[in-house]
C-alpha cells in the first residue's frame, strides 16, 4: 500500500457559518486557498479543527466537503479518531467511502489504556479497512497517550495498512525511531511548527502546520527551502514562522487563527463552545502584527 506524501498538510480550521454550523461553502473556499498556494495535502476534524467539538455526523459533512472540493488534486487525511474503537472504525470506513486518501487516528482519550488496549484498538479500525491507508496520529498532551516506537513498530508489522505517523509531541526522537520501518517507506510528519525546519533537516517528509491556514505561503517556502538545501534561507524562514506562531498563540486560541484568516478574505465564522471567542480589538492587534513582519497577506 503505497501512499508517501512529501510537503506541507494543513490540518484545517472548520469553518462555521453564523448559526455556528459546519460550513461546506467556506471550507470550499479555504481549501481552494490552500491548494492555490502549495500545500501538499489536508487533514480535517483535527485538533486544529476543533474535531473533539464536531458531532460524529459533523465530521461526517465536513469530511466529504472537504474530498469533494479537494477533487483528488491532493491527498486528504480524514481525522476518524474517536473515545470509541466503534466510532472510529465508523468514521474510517467513511473517509474510505467518500474517496478521501487516508485516515488518521489518535488514541482514544479520556480513559487510560494500556499499550496493549491501543493495539487493540488501532489494529481493530486497521482490520476493518484493510485496503485503506492509516496513519497515527501521536499527541500526547491532548490524547493523554504517548505513542512509543515500539508500540508503533508492532502496530506496521501486524497491520499492512498502517503507512505513516503524525508526531505532534514535540519531540522528533519516535519519529526518527519509526523512520526506516517499512524499508525506509514509513510515512513521517512532524507536527509542531517549530520543530519544522530541525524535522526536515532530519530528512522526514512532511509536516503538519495549524498556522499554515493563516500564512501557507511562510510554510510552504519553508518547506521548499529546507529541501534544497538553502539553509540560511531556512533559518529565516523558521525565525518569521516562530514569530507567527507568538502572534496568533500556535493554535492555542484558534479564534485568532480564523480572525486572521477573515483578514485575509477568508472568514471561516467563530470558535465552538466552551473555546473562548477573541476580541475584534485583540484581532486587529495581531493583524497589524503580523504585517508588521513583512508578509504578503493579500488574497490574489
Amino acid at each position: 500500500m503505497n501512499l508517501k506524501i512529501k510537503g506541507v498538510i494543513v490540518p484545517l480550521l472548520t469553518p462555521f457559518d453564523e448559526g455556528g454550523e459546519v460550513n461546506p461553502a467556506a471550507t470550499k473556499r479555504l481549501v481552494e486557498f490552500l491548494i492555490a498556494r502549495g500545500v501538499r495535502g489536508l487533514f480535517p476534524a483535527g485538533t486544529t479543527g476543533e474535531g473533539p467539538l464536531l458531532t460524529i455526523q459533523e465530521r461526517r459533512q465536513l469530511a466529504k466537503a472537504v474530498v469533494e472540493a479537494a477533487d483528488g488534486r491532493v491527498p486528504v487525511i480524514v481525522h476518524a479518531g474517536a473515545t470509541t474503537t466503534r466510532e472510529a472504525i465508523g468514521l474510517t470506513r467513511h473517509a474510505q467511502d467518500i474517496g478521501a486518501q487516508a485516515a488518521a487516528i489518535i488514541p482514544p482519550y479520556f480513559y487510560q489504556h494500556s499499550d496493549e488496549g491501543l493495539l487493540c484498538h488501532f489494529e481493530s479500525v486497521a482490520q476493518q479497512a484493510p485496503d485503506f491507508p492509516i496513519y497515527l496520529y501521536n499527541n500526547p498532551p491532548v490524547s493523554g497517550h504517548d505513542l512509543s516506537a515500539e508500540l508503533v513498530t508492532r502496530l506496521v508489522e501486524r497491520c499492512p495498512n498502517v503507512v505513516g505517523m503524525k508526531d505532534s509531541s514535540g519531540r522528533l526522537g519516535t519519529l526518527a525511531a519509526c523512520a526506516s520501518l517499512r524499508d525506509g517507506d514509513f510515512n513521517t510528519a512532524n507536527g509542531d511548527d517549530g520543530l519544522i525546519l530541525a524535522a526536515l533537516a532530519m530528512g522526514f517528509d512532511a509536516c503538519v502546520s495549524g498556522n499554515a491556514n493563516v500564512v501557507p505561503e511562510l510554510v510552504v517556502a519553508l518547506y521548499d527551502t529546507v529541501t534544497a538545501d538553502s539553509l540560511a534561507e531556512a533559518r529565516g524562514l523558521q525565525r518569521k514562522l516562530d514569530a507567527v506562531r507568538q502572534i496568533l498563540g500556535d493554535g492555542g486560541g484558534l479564534s485568532l487563527f480564523k480572525g486572521a484568516l477573515a483578514r485575509r478574505g477568508l472568514d471561516a465564522g467563530g470558535v465552538r463552545a466552551p473555546l473562548l471567542q477573541a476580541s475584534e480589538a485583540a484581532i486587529a492587534e495581531r493583524w497589524q502584527a503580523l504585517n508588521a513582519l513583512g508578509l504578503d497577506l493579500n488574497l490574489a
